[in-house]
């Protein structure tokens, strides 16, 4: 990737590094275990974001 990043490119990249982190603990233990995990979580290789 380019080393100058447009603004608003350099935006989606930080929303979508920190979109993709583990739920917290404190969540499971709040639902009874309902929510176990975080559906939205993306391997850097797996899949691509669409930028």
């Amino acid at each position: 990737m380019a080393r100058f990043k447009p603004l608003a490119r350099k935006l989606r990249l930080a929303a979508a590094l920190k979109s993709n982190r583990p739920i917290p603990i404190w969540v499971t233990l709040k639902t009874n275990r309902r929510v176990r995990r975080a559906f939205r979580l993306r391997h850097w290789r797996r899949s691509k974001l669409k930028l």
